[in-house]
């Protein structure tokens, strides 16, 4: 069963969302990993069942991965409702407007978890950071978790190109913004529920800059934000 809602506040889009259950009857689940996607059929399947199953050999508390989709026009909601259908963790929003930013502000907006993260489609990101990136939320030491391509010990294969052109933005948010964090467009990202809920009002941006908004709200919040070097 699927329900439509009025979507949270600061999105225009309609949303259609996740059925009322959990992956276990009866046990909420902790973190809650959302992928936004518009037009990923080719990806999709082998990026949810790869990261369902690092998450359930290696997450010790219940999980749920809400895929948002982005009104894509290709299969990639069929698909998504596929994997909800077969895999109980699985749960499927959709959005009739495009914008990551859109996609995380409604998951993250009706999520129950007390843990919200999440990641690029593409899983450039190396799954082995996930625990890292989410204890430090999940014990309270911090309010926000970001996976850092520029912090020391990350390890990263790009073309050069982007890698200039991603030091050069994160080099300009430290000296126009004066932020001390050291990659905001990194697509892992993980913050603690009550810290969305204070946030997510202030952002403006529902698409590519989503990422930088929320970070520079936070950190001049007072907020913490814990870095985790990532395999890229």
């Amino acid at each position: 069963m699927t329900t439509t809602t009025r979507p949270p506040s600061g999105s225009a889009a309609q949303v259609e969302h996740i059925p009322a259950r959990t992956a276990s009857p009866g046990r909420r689940p902790l973190l809650d990993v959302v992928i936004p996607v518009y037009n990923e059929e080719n990806d999709l399947r082998p990026c949810v069942e790869r990261l369902h199953r690092h998450l359930g050999d290696t997450f010790p508390y219940p999980f749920q991965i809400t895929i948002a989709d982005n009104a894509s026009t290709d299969r990639t909601l069929e698909i998504a409702h596929e994997l909800s259908d077969r895999i109980p963790e699985v749960f499927v929003l959709h959005l009739g407007d495009k914008g990551r930013g859109r996609a995380l502000r409604a998951a993250w907006g009706i999520s129950r978890a007390p843990v919200l993260a999440y990641m690029d489609v593409d899983l450039s990101t190396g799954l082995g950071a996930f625990l890292p990136l989410v204890a430090p939320l999940l014990s309270g030491h911090s309010q926000l978790a970001i996976g850092s391509r520029l912090a020391p010990g990350a390890r990263v294969v790009r073309g050069p190109k982007r890698t200039v052109i991603s030091r050069c933005y994160n080099r300009l948010l430290r000296v126009t913004l004066r932020v001390r964090f050291s990659d905001a467009q990194c697509g892992f990202k993980a913050i603690r529920r009550d810290a969305a809920r204070e946030l997510l009002p202030l952002v403006a941006d529902n698409g590519w800059f989503f990422d930088t908004e929320l970070l520079v709200l936070a950190e001049r919040s007072g907020l913490r934000i814990h870095e985790v070097p990532v395999d890229w």
